[in-house]
């Protein structure tokens, strides 16, 4: 018994220390830096000041912002139209046919997004397999300039999001009961008003959590943006890349992911509300 609880204690130890030296501190590193000044020659001063975070409702910062969060939220709508249905269909299917098709949903996470970004550059590019496909089945007569614009960046966030909504989803439709299904159709609902009225609130969390899982990472993803859409879609991670690696300037950078991290962090808060008015209502009922 002595050994167990002292082996606990060990693995306990290692967690906590392992969180406090990675997470913890550099989050307290990057939050002291947002309250400092920038040096050219030490790219940091200790001077204490708000500048960087008043910068930040600055009419050109604040434009980028809105402009991802804008992306962010179409991409997240995109993939909540096509992971729903897809999550769905794997939901109703056989049992034996089911971890087949959730493998088939994680085997992208096997290959780096930077690698798989890449590939769809090629694929989107005027010369790319898309434009010649296309042109082959004569539906086009020039190849349509798809590259280095928004609808490519919401083609690559789609792309390498849409398993952190399906996942999520398919979790909650799978664990949809049934009897309120045919209860509502006993008392008359057609498939739309089932599926309205029913299917959409009990699978709510499951949308809920899936939004976030995509809303949150498609607002960091610079890389996308850099290589999909050129230097006129930029999300918030190409704000904090350029201030850190370009501009140098590491204490607006700071600031730029501490905004980024309450922001986060309220959404996450929001869902935890909207969890516990979900299971509320479900109580009540």
């Amino acid at each position: 018994m002595k050994k167990t609880l002292n082996l606990q204690n060990i693995i306990i130890t290692i967690i906590v220390s392992w969180l406090l030296v990675f997470v913890f501190a550099p989050n307290l590193m990057i939050i002291g830096t947002s309250f400092l000044t920038r040096d050219e020659a030490n790219l940091i001063d200790m001077t204490f000041t708000l500048d960087n975070y008043i910068r930040l409702f600055d009419p050109l910062y604040a434009k980028v912002m809105l402009h991802s969060f804008y992306m962010a939220l179409v991409a997240t709508l995109l993939c909540l139209l096509v992971g729903y249905p897809f999550a769905y269909a794997i939901a109703k299917m056989p049992e034996k046919w089911r971890p087949f098709m959730l493998f088939l949903v994680i085997v992208p996470f096997w290959t780096n997004s930077l690698i798989r970004t890449y590939g769809l550059k090629i694929m989107l590019g005027t010369q790319g397999i898309l434009n010649q496909s296309l042109m082959y089945l004569n539906i086009i007569d020039r190849p349509l300039r798809i590259m280095y614009t928004e609808y490519a960046v919401m083609i690559g966030l789609v792309y390498i999001l849409l398993p952190f909504m399906v996942l999520p989803l398919y979790s909650a439709i799978e664990k949809l009961d049934h009897n309120y299904i045919e209860a509502a159709r006993d008392l008359g609902a057609n498939k739309f008003q089932t599926f309205i009225k029913v299917i959409i609130p009990l699978t709510m969390p499951g949308i809920i959590a899936g939004s976030l899982l995509v809303l949150l990472p498609a607002l960091g993803m610079f890389y996308v943006s850099d290589l999909l859409g050129g230097a006129k879609n930029l999300l918030i991670g190409n704000v904090i890349k350029s201030q850190v690696l370009n501009a140098r300037d590491w204490p607006f950078g700071a600031a730029t992911s501490i905004a980024l991290t309450v922001a986060m962090a309220v959404m996450l808060y929001a869902y935890y509300r909207a969890g516990k008015l979900l299971n509320r209502k479900v109580e009540l009922e």
